[in-house]
């Protein structure tokens, strides 16, 4: 092994969800097996960092200004579904149970980690609530800890001035789970038996 091939290696262990094994696999596939498909990646990879960006409206992965669910005039505008991450809500779109808008929060509170107001997307879900017209938050963060203080902060500091009703998803959810890796089944449960925050 070369020392550069150490360090492709090493770099591939980084992404999440890969492995050794996995990261050679790749690794291999693509300097020996399959050569010109790593051009192709390379190329992709250029496009998207010039091209992509964050929606300015809700967070979501964008070509432009807004996204395209954003964009999208079939949208319930009057429902925003709160999520921590873009995969979140990928998720959440593959169930296939949820036709309203999205807010991304880039993340949850965590005063152990350094993650606190400051470093979340709450500055523009304030301004979304302000414009008016949104009847509904569905907040859709995790089973755990920083999920539950994420959600009370988002309910004592954001939402608590709007007359919106709240609700939040869990069925279905294990203890200390996430959304991204809950399957559609699970998610559409989750969505449809949400519960009122404010009754």
């Amino acid at each position: 092994m070369t020392p550069g091939y150490d360090q492709l290696i090493r770099v591939l262990r980084s992404l999440p969800g890969l492995g050794y094994r996995s990261a050679e696999r790749i690794a291999l596939h693509l300097l020996v097996e399959k050569k010109g498909s790593l051009d192709e990646l390379l190329d992709k990879f250029e496009m998207v960092q010039s091209t992509i960006r964050a929606c300015s409206n809700c967070g979501n992965l964008a070509e432009g200004e807004l996204c395209t669910i954003c964009m999208d005039r079939d949208r319930d505008t009057k429902i925003i579904c709160i999520v921590e991450r873009v995969p979140d809500l990928f998720a959440i779109e593959r169930s296939s149970a949820y036709r309203g808008l999205y807010h991304v929060l880039q993340g949850k509170l965590s005063p152990l980690r350094g993650i606190g107001p400051e470093q979340l997307n709450f500055s523009s879900l304030k301004k979304r609530l302000i414009g008016g017209g949104v009847k509904e938050l569905i907040l859709a963060l995790g089973n755990d800890l920083e999920s539950e203080a994420t959600c009370n902060y988002l309910q004592d500091e954001i939402i608590d001035d709007h007359e919106i009703k709240v609700s939040r998803i869990g069925f279905g959810l294990p203890s200390g789970g996430g959304v991204t890796f809950a399957d559609e089944l699970t998610l559409r449960n989750a969505l449809e038996s949400r519960k009122d925050l404010r009754t």
